[in-house]
């Protein structure tokens, strides 16, 4: 343990450190100390070149597309707010107006209901089918998510919260599935919405926030956030390789970081994810990147980063996996 907490805090990321000391070692994030790493996690070539592409008006190019990825607005905001920027910077403000402007839209204000997928295009708004709200959740959820954590969100983030608990499904999460036979949460479209209202719910004491996080987390819970209720096989494969980032899909580490933010890790259905977990660690102590689902190249091609996360490579230890890793098994008591 204590060989790869040294190799963290020598890395070369400020934004490393900073989540090693503050995520794993607990200091005070208000400290001064904490502050200033924060001020060179700013001045970082990383977040330099996530925010290279702005405009004159401080907005992230494509202007019209925030979503675009993964290095539109809505995508760099969320790498920011789990790089550990710190709140309340004016810089950032271009970029939350983009985000919110885009999944507030009129569009997504009004909803109706239809009984087929063909249907659910056929006019502008949210398509209900068997009263189920089929809805790409996690765009929202991110977009609540990343200005909380950032600090810079305003009253528009009371919104997006309203129309993630409007579009929760029976079953407790949410999915943009328009067949109509689709009865079941997406695992993809609802563990960001979860991790969004579970921030939310801390920080206005909401509690029809908190009764939909309780809700949502089942739909992890209950399949031991791999598994199919019906014959315990996995769920899909992907799901216990690690990656950072994640972005919208999923996988163990991303589930179990966010039950931990939920205060659901420990729960004894996350102890199978817990113990795979720890299987991973490599003989330095760290975890590698078995995955990624970005790639590095020319932007006009979509899931393209500014930036690299480290690579893939098994056998070698991924700082940003790694760290991640750190946490979650802090927080289970089990380092």
């Amino acid at each position: 343990m204590d060989k790869i907490i040294e190799k963290l805090l020598s890395s070369t990321e400020p934004a490393i450190i900073y989540k090693t000391r503050v995520n794993v070692l607990g200091e005070n994030p208000d400290s001064t100390e904490i502050e200033k790493l924060q001020h060179k996690i700013v001045e970082s070539e990383r977040v330099r070149k996530l925010l290279s592409r702005t405009d004159a008006s401080g907005k992230l190019k494509p202007v019209a597309n925030p979503y675009k990825k993964w290095y539109g607005a809505h995508w760099v905001l969320a790498r920011l707010a789990d790089i550990g920027y710190p709140e309340a910077q004016k810089e950032l403000l271009p970029l939350r107006d983009q985000t919110y402007e885009a999944f507030l839209a009129q569009k997504y204000l009004k909803d109706f209901k239809c009984e087929s997928k063909s249907a659910a295009y056929s006019k502008k708004g949210v398509p209900v089918i068997n009263g189920r709200t089929r809805r790409c959740a996690s765009q929202q959820g991110n977009a609540l998510y990343s200005t909380l954590a950032l600090g810079i969100a305003d009253q528009r983030a009371e919104r997006l919260a309203q129309l993630l608990i409007k579009w929760q499904w029976p079953d407790g999460g949410w999915n943009c599935d328009k067949n109509p036979e689709a009865k079941n949460s997406s695992f993809w479209e609802t563990l960001i919405p979860l991790r969004a209202l579970s921030l939310y719910s801390k920080i206005n004491n909401d509690q029809k926030a908190k009764n939909t996080v309780r809700r949502a987390s089942e739909i992890f819970l209950k399949r031991r956030l791999f598994k199919r209720q019906k014959d315990d096989r996995i769920m899909n494969p992907e799901f216990l390789k690690l990656h950072y980032p994640c972005y919208w899909k999923y996988d163990i580490l991303f589930a179990l970081k966010v039950m931990a933010e939920a205060g659901c890790i420990d729960d004894q259905r996350c102890v199978l994810a817990l113990d795979i977990l720890e299987q991973k660690r490599l003989d330095d102590g760290g975890w590698p990147a078995e995955g990624r689902f970005y790639k590095n190249g020319k932007l006009k091609y979509s899931g393209t980063e500014l930036v690299s996360w480290g690579g893939v490579n098994k056998k070698k230890t991924n700082e940003w996996v790694t760290v991640d890793a750190l946490y979650v098994l802090k927080e289970a008591g089990r380092i």
